[in-house]
């Protein structure tokens, strides 16, 4: 279906693909992985003739219709939510915007002269949306829509008036409606809250289109892929299975590849030493010079590179107190919207409560009142005696722009020594160079590592997190996720991110029934166990 065939391509000084080939098979469900500027994006772009290879060719059939769904989706205005989301489907898309201007203009006196065009126009227009199934479109987008979270006042609402992750899901929906044949996805849970996801990957794994994809979210990727494309050293690697299938695979290559580097270098260093006694020894100089000339030919193994997860051993917090924080009776409402009436809930030390709810539920609300970013309606929010860490999106714009990362770290801790932050901005993805590079060319995932090392080098007692994985990638995530396994204070945090629920919650709070005036939902128990009893990786979605 799609081939890309020899391809060499080279951004600056940055070698990317040496010789590279691919295929997507029609219907295939392929993740896309490997480091950061590996070049996943850029195939994206090599597809959908947006680059061109500097060597090789990229091969797509004629009328092959491709849904590209990236991280700058363009901006968005003047339009419904839903007509925004329509508006990316094809041809349908088109016909229906069509139908809507020509209503317009049936109604308008002033085109009153040029009504039998207009009628004749419509009619034409309106047979052709109606077999191309535009009136089931509507429906499909709304179903689309809510499935990405979106409530009914949302979809009939302004686009102009969303935030910018509310867009992204826009043009999610727009991607998903096209009846495309090959889906292209680059971080498509990114935006999304556990409950989105979920679906998401339910209609992913439903859809007959092919799809390629990068994702951070392992368990996404081990639903929805049959096939991964590795870019390791400008090649792809195929690897027939999911994420874990890749992983394990690699673990046995990398073994094979180091026993073949052994036996190399043995038998290179065996006729290396006959080379150095023998090399001037009249009878055998010849045998000598013909082994030099051998190792000269042998095509020497590397040892494969190790994209190794290094947890980072940080500080013990101070002991809190054993009453971490307790909310009596709280409230708190946006204009007539309701979201907590009477809460009541309690934080013991060593508790590691994620928050759960449906979209819309105050899951924020509920940290950003404990972490005194807001003030409760009503009601009291007593904080113990704890020292509090408050990790949000808001927190990347404290960083220094004018500063390298090493500097705005050193700046917050001037008397540590340099090898120990050295170390900890490496078990946070940032080694050599990069330590250098200045903040404000930071991405918001590299942002976010930061501002997490900026809190975990000197610890608090007290870690509130709001989606701390946002933008991390899968090697990140997975320190962050063994680091904090052994933080022995307190946490209280939401996540969309299912390896970091597994990981660290050993109590659930679910919040959906709060805004209705019913009590929170407190387990008592991991999420993995809540997972088990109640049969929902999130409430409301069943497994």
């Amino acid at each position: 279906m799609i081939t890309l065939t020899g391809i060499n391509k080279q951004h600056g000084n940055q070698i990317l693909f040496v010789d590279a080939s691919l295929q997507l098979n029609p219907g295939e469900k392929v993740g896309l992985t490997g480091p950061n500027g590996a070049g996943k994006s850029t195939v994206f772009r090599l597809i959908v003739g947006e680059e061109k290879p500097d060597d090789g060719e990229v091969a797509l059939p004629r009328r092959l219709a491709v849904g590209y769904f990236r991280q700058d989706m363009g901006e968005m205005s003047g339009r419904s939510v839903i007509d925004e989301a329509i508006a990316g489907s094809g041809k349908v898309g088109e016909l229906h915007h069509e139908l809507e201007k020509l209503q317009h203009d049936m109604a308008d006196p002033d085109k009153a002269d040029d009504l039998d065009r207009i009628l004749l126009r419509y009619g034409e227009v309106q047979a052709q949306y109606q077999d191309l199934g535009g009136y089931e479109l509507e429906a499909r987008a709304k179903e689309v829509m809510h499935g990405l979270g979106f409530n009914d006042e949302q979809i009939d609402g302004d686009v102009g008036a969303l935030s910018g992750g509310w867009k992204m899901r826009v043009g999610m929906a727009k991607v998903l409606l096209g009846n495309s044949d090959v889906l292209l996805l680059d971080e498509p849970t990114n935006h999304l809250d556990i409950e989105s996801i979920l679906w998401l990957e339910q209609f992913l794994q439903g859809t007959k289109a092919a799809v390629l994809m990068t994702c951070h979210d392992r368990d996404f990727m081990n639903r929805v892929v049959d096939r991964i494309i590795d870019i390791d050293d400008g090649a792809f690697n195929s690897y027939t299975g999911n994420y874990d299938y890749m992983e394990r695979e690699q673990k046995v290559r990398s073994t094979q590849k180091e026993a073949a580097y052994e036996r190399q270098q043995a038998m290179i260093a065996k006729m290396q030493r006959f080379i150095d006694r023998f090399g001037t020894h009249v009878a055998k100089a010849a045998q000598a010079q013909s082994k030099a000339k051998k190792i000269e030919k042998i095509e020497k193994i590397e040892l494969p590179k190790k994209r190794e997860v290094v947890p980072f051993a940080f500080k013990p917090p101070g002991r809190s107190g054993d009453d971490v924080v307790k909310l009596f009776g709280v409230k708190k409402a946006y204009g007539a919207r309701s979201v907590y009436k009477s809460l009541d809930f309690e934080i013991k030390r060593g508790e590691r409560w994620c928050v759960m709810g449906q979209n819309g539920s105050g899951k924020t609300t509920l940290l950003k009142m404990v972490a005194g970013q807001l003030a409760p309606d009503g009601g009291e929010v007593r904080l113990g005696s704890v020292k509090m860490g408050y990790f949000a999106q808001q927190a990347l714009d404290l960083l220094d722009p004018e500063l390298t990362v090493y500097e705005q770290l050193d700046q917050n801790f001037p008397l540590e020594s340099t090898g120990q932050k050295r170390n900890l901005l490496g078990a946070f993805q940032f080694s050599g160079d990069e330590q250098e590079k200045l903040i404000k060319f930071l991405s918001g995932g590299e942002k976010s590592r930061l501002v997490l090392a900026l809190m975990l080098f000197d610890p608090p007692n007290f870690l509130v997190l709001d989606e701390p994985t946002n933008h991390l990638d899968m090697l990140t995530k997975e320190m962050l996720v063994q680091t904090l396994a052994t933080f022995e204070g307190t946490m209280l945090f939401v996540s969309h991110d299912r390896q970091f629920l597994r990981g660290l919650a050993n109590r659930v709070l679910d919040v959906s029934d709060c805004a209705a005036g019913k009590a929170a939902n407190a387990y008592p128990g991991s999420y993995i166990e809540w997972v088990e009893k109640t049969g929902m990786e999130a409430p409301g979605v069943h497994r």
